[in-house]
């Protein structure tokens, strides 16, 4: 046992002695802190979608107003927290940091109404290209799409007030829970729709236009990040105009990549070049290839309009 003990206290001093080399780094964001934060205000998005009772009388704005209140206090101390991420704020006077983060909260928090409004939109926009939803209740509470769309607008709006960490830290959230990376940066339109989202990927300096939708395992994505952070800042990944839809596991590449209005991507397409206005991309027809027990081969050849005008 002795021997374990002197292993462990050897470890942690080598651990320590490495930190110590490196110099003394800012304290971090909370992450729990942070989720709570999304939790509280997923219910000031949704009032009374996640809780019973009454939402008319004054009890219930009372409380929305206190966990409001309570969400502002909290980012104040995170934003705060983050900033010291800032080069702008790395050798600045604790005042100075304070001030800005309650600016910058001010400003998120009075973006929320618009957030809640873009939020309506897509979900209205699931529930009139899912006949499968039962009602808008169900949407919000349930589908994964919904949960990390609402998580990156709001995410997205820290990014647009330059606080670091903490917006990458709730997208990164809703990765882990849903299988949806949507990366703060990108910019999203209206009425979209993951439909299913599994496995999709969109990625920083991506553009999405209004009444776009997407099936799960779609990427929206870099053609390389081989410049690492050389690549900082330039547009990576493709634009997506209005009304377009993409089917499941196509991939888009490519910052110069712009698919036009009304465009169609057929499944398992590989898109690295810009596409015309209401064009259809599909991939050239499969070849299927069945054996019986004797091992005699068939091979069918697939419906090109089959293959990628589907729904699910």
């Amino acid at each position: 046992m002795q021997q374990i003990i002197s292993e462990v206290e050897r470890v942690v001093a080598q651990i320590l002695g490495d930190v110590e080399t490196k110099g003394e780094m800012p304290k971090q964001p909370v992450k729990s802190v942070i989720l709570h934060t999304i939790e509280r205000l997923q219910h000031v998005l949704f009032p009374g979608v996640f809780e019973s009772g009454n939402i008319h009388g004054a009890s219930y704005k009372s409380r929305l107003s206190v966990m409001l209140e309570e969400v502002a206090n909290d980012l104040v101390a995170q934003i705060a927290l983050a900033l010291r991420y800032d080069a702008r704020y790395v050798n600045s006077r604790q005042e100075e940091v304070d001030s800005a983060a309650l600016d910058l909260t001010c400003k998120f928090i009075s973006k929320i109404p618009a957030v809640k409004e873009i939020l309506d939109t897509d979900i209205e926009s699931v529930y009139n290209g899912d006949p499968a939803a039962y009602c808008k209740a169900e949407i919000i509470i349930s589908y994964p799409g919904i949960y990390a769309v609402m998580v990156y607008r709001l995410a997205h709006e820290l990014y647009l007030l330059s606080v670091p960490l903490i917006p990458r830290i709730m997208s990164e959230h809703a990765h882990s829970v849903t299988g949806i990376d949507v990366h703060p940066g990108a910019a999203i339109g209206k009425y979209f729709f993951m439909d299913h989202g599994t496995g999709i990927v969109i990625g920083e300096t991506t553009v999405i236009g209004n009444h776009v939708k997407i099936y799960q395992g779609v990427t929206l994505g870099a053609l390389s990040t081989s410049g690492g952070q050389n690549l900082k800042g330039v547009k990576r990944h493709p634009t997506i105009n209005d009304n377009v839809t993409v089917y499941s596991g196509a991939s888009i590449l490519g910052g110069s990549t712009v698919i036009g209005e009304g465009v169609v991507v057929g499944g398992n397409a590989f898109v690295v070049k810009s596409v015309p206005e209401n064009t259809r991309v599909s991939v050239k027809n499969p070849e299927l290839q069945y054996k019986n027990n004797s091992n005699v081969s068939a091979y069918v050849e697939l419906d090109q309009m089959a293959f990628w005008a589907y729904d699910i």
